[in-house]
């Protein structure tokens, strides 16, 4: 069995996939978006959308956490 991935981790990892400036594609571990979902950090993911949206503390959140585990950002 895999352990769920930290919700920090998932955090960074949704800079990766935004576009339409705001929104991420939700394919992440479902415990990590609901937490996530819950801290006011994304939109419910619990929807048909294939996609959240950050809200503005999600948005710099995830960049600082992506630059923390992953490197320098190039937006």
């Amino acid at each position: 069995m895999i352990a769920p991935a930290p919700v920090e981790v998932v955090l960074a990892l949704l800079w990766l996939t935004l576009h339409d400036g705001d929104r991420a594609w939700k394919g992440h571990d479902w415990d990590a978006m609901d937490r996530l979902h819950v801290k006011g950090f994304i939109s419910n993911p619990a929807t048909a959308a294939k996609s959240v949206v950050l809200t503005d503390e999600g948005m710099r959140l995830s960049e600082q956490l992506f630059e923390k585990h992953f490197g320098k950002s190039s937006r």
